[in-house]
């Protein structure tokens, strides 16, 4: 089942051919449901403070932050953007060309107001010669998904959350990951103004998400008078969970293993 490459990969990961064994027969046997109790609400789990409440837990935060302690505002970030776009890669594969889904009618009756809107419009006109309008126009739906999508439009397909443009404002656009850089610099700076915000990402978009803390944070270190210390980590290998296909068989990618992160950082 393993050829010698897959067992030089699974060195180089830290993972036994064992683990391979016992994630292939949980794959096969299935996992079982988590028996809950009952929906989460107030009172079961969720607080609802009153205003006086609200009033005094600020103020413990408030005291807590003037004091000698280091802050760090924790952001795990490796999730990947694909789920969000699984019927987008179903419309894709769909043997139709013209929106039918609630979903696809409704992506592109409000395609205008995605923030990546700029971006993929771009990356259309580069790719095909004509911008969003005049590919719906032409009832061209497909060619708009895939420029959104694949590698060679906005790869937003492959990319991680963090990095996706995601909030419109009046005076631009944000990612994820700047969102995280404002919250920081409001509820997050120590009494000398520093901002620890710590990452967690994937070795493969490590240099991504590196690249645009650096063309970001001295914009938002000037708009809230903080200064950052941005540090991240990466997920260990050695959690990485192999792939499988409908025989439950080890998938491959170009021959190679393909594997899913596991979540635990380093």
């Amino acid at each position: 089942m393993l050829t010698p490459e897959d067992k030089d990969l699974l060195v180089k990961k830290g993972i036994s051919e064992q683990q391979i064994a016992e994630q292939l027969a949980c794959f096969e046997k299935g996992f079982p449901f988590l028996k809950l109790d009952a929906a989460a609400s107030v009172e079961k789990g969720i607080m609802a403070p009153a205003e006086n409440e609200m009033k005094n837990y600020l103020e413990a935060w408030d005291t807590y932050k003037e004091g000698e302690k280091t802050i760090v505002k924790f952001v795990p970030a490796s999730g990947a953007a694909s789920r969000m776009f699984k019927n987008l890669f179903e419309f894709l594969g769909a043997d139709y060309n013209i929106p039918k889904t609630d979903f696809e009618k409704k992506f592109f009756d409000h395609i205008h107001s995605f923030a990546f809107y700029n971006d993929l419009n771009a990356a259309c006109m580069d790719n095909t010669g004509k911008d969003i309008d005049a590919l719906m126009a032409g009832k061209e739906y497909k060619p708009i998904v895939a420029n959104l999508l694949e590698a060679a439009g906005l790869n937003y397909g492959a990319l991680p959350k963090g990095l996706l443009k995601f909030h419109r404002y009046a005076d631009g656009v944000r990612t994820p990951l700047e969102e995280h850089l404002v919250e920081g610099a409001l509820y997050a700076a120590g009494k000398t103004g520093k901002v620890n915000v710590h990452f967690t990402v994937s070795t493969e978009h490590r240099e991504l998400f590196t690249k645009l803390v650096e063309e970001k944070v001295a914009v938002y270190a000037k708009k809230y008078g903080v200064e950052y210390d941005v540090s991240f980590s990466e997920q260990k290998p050695s959690t990485d969970t192999v792939a499988a296909d409908m025989e439950n068989k080890p998938f491959r990618d170009k021959g190679k293993l393909l594997f899913r992160p596991g979540g635990t950082v380093r």
